[in-house]
């Protein structure tokens, strides 16, 4: 596939009041490469982990990841701009799950805000809470998920208080073999009585 993102059939799709049109789009990694790299390349982005990674380290990642059932990435687009990169996976099948105790049910996300720069409105108040409720929504459509499963840097302050604000649950702190995790905890439950709230 080598059309655009803005063009790529969406898996999911949101109107949102004065926020606008937000799409779920998945990532095609030859298409997506420069975007992607651009972004993981940058200082801000120091916590995802590929700084360092040129572009064809990045490409043979998201090829791989591309190749597999258990684990999928995503652009999120804002009015046709992409403001986000999201990666699922099935715990069981990833390294995570090692250093945890994986319930039946569990379903991992990780989150990447793109570039403040730009006509992007990242900087917007709710902004990042937006989007991952947007996310959340699709993600959790498929009723066999019962957990979301978080584990940003634990240095990541910023958006380890994002995730309790958002109603996650904190759980042990883990030595993954490329960083320290803070792992995070959000039910299916805790999920809905949220929405209800208006949270």
């Amino acid at each position: 596939m080598s059309d655009t993102p803005a063009a790529r059939t969406a898996v999911h799709e949101e109107d949102i009041d004065g926020f606008g049109t937000v799409r779920v789009v998945p990532v095609d990694p030859a298409a997506d490469i420069d975007l992607i790299h651009s972004w993981v390349a940058e200082d801000r982005a120091r916590f995802w982990g590929m700084q360092e990674a040129g572009r064809e380290r990045v490409l043979e990642i998201y090829e791989y990841l591309d190749s597999l059932t258990t684990h999928h990435a995503y652009l999120i687009h804002r009015d046709g701009v992409p403001v986000a990169l999201f990666q699922t996976y099935e715990p069981e099948a990833d390294p995570v799950g090692e250093y945890y105790d994986v319930r039946p049910g569990d379903f991992g996300i990780h989150l990447m805000i793109g570039p403040v720069s730009g006509p992007t409105g990242v900087t917007e108040r709710g902004f990042t809470a937006t989007l991952i409720s947007v996310f959340l929504a699709y993600v959790l459509q498929e009723p066999e998920r019962l957990r979301i499963v978080v584990e940003p840097d634990a240095r990541n302050a910023k958006a380890v208080a994002r995730l309790v604000r958002m109603g996650f649950t904190l759980g042990e702190q883990v030595d993954l073999p490329e960083k320290r995790a803070q792992m995070a905890f959000l039910t299916r439950g805790e999920y809905e009585r949220g929405v209800l709230a208006g949270t």
